[in-house]
């Protein structure tokens, strides 16, 4: 089923920018991809909802120009510019949370949606794990909003992670515990989201229905 434009929220862009996007969607070999993987990495750097929803942008753009000529321009285009951000992520989060925020969310979501024969794209294993790793630092653990990142992250890609590289995933967890048991200061829904990834972790990356309850009426409430 192909997807409509308008389901990709491209409608906060400017109509020329606009009119690219749907271009590169359907025809990406005929536009600038360098531009459009700069264009939707900006965005996601300054957008929380749209640094969730980019990856299926890319990861329809990477479809079509595989299909149109065998080509991989927009993902080359895409990797170097996730790379030089990262190097620049301590400089980023220093300057502003939220953008540090939605490039580790934006990182992730090309990690879950570009694969190669079905298997996660290499080059973004270890600076998705030193993302995650930064997150659960405990100058990190005092902010609620990057606990927040780091569970949704984990949710989300945590089993394709440790699939790959499971004695990163083992380190990682061992700051989260050692936060969750001795970090000072917590708020109590850090404290609850970090006991919820461990116990998800644990059941084998799922939820009993009895703690799916329990947590998220807590945090609900």
């Amino acid at each position: 089923m192909e997807n409509s434009s308008e389901d990709y929220r491209i409608q906060s862009f400017d109509v020329d920018t606009q009119k690219l996007l749907k271009t590169a969607l359907k025809d990406p070999s005929s536009v600038d991809l360098e531009k459009v993987s700069n264009i939707l990495v900006d965005q996601s750097l300054k957008d929380p909802f749209f640094s969730k929803e980019a990856g299926r942008i890319c990861y329809t753009i990477v479809q079509g120009e595989a299909k149109q000529n065998n080509g991989t321009v927009f993902r080359r285009h895409l990797l170097n510019r996730l790379q030089q951000e990262f190097k620049e992520r301590e400089e980023t989060r220093k300057r502003s949370l939220q953008e540090w925020v939605c490039y580790v969310t934006f990182i992730c979501n090309i990690f879950d949606y570009l694969k190669v024969n079905n298997m996660p794209l290499g080059a973004l294993v270890l600076p998705v794990y030193d993302c995650l790793m930064r997150l659960a630092q405990p100058d990190a653990l005092l902010n609620e909003e990057e606990v927040d990142c780091l569970v949704q992250q984990l949710h989300r890609i945590g089993e394709q992670l440790e699939k790959v590289n499971s004695q990163r995933m083992d380190e990682l967890f061992f700051l989260l515990r050692d936060g969750f048991l001795l970090q000072e200061g917590l708020t109590s829904m850090a404290r609850l989201l970090l006991l919820e990834i461990l116990e998800f972790r644990a059941g084998g990356w799922m939820l009993s229905s009895t703690a799916h309850k329990y947590y998220y009426s807590e945090i609900a409430d």
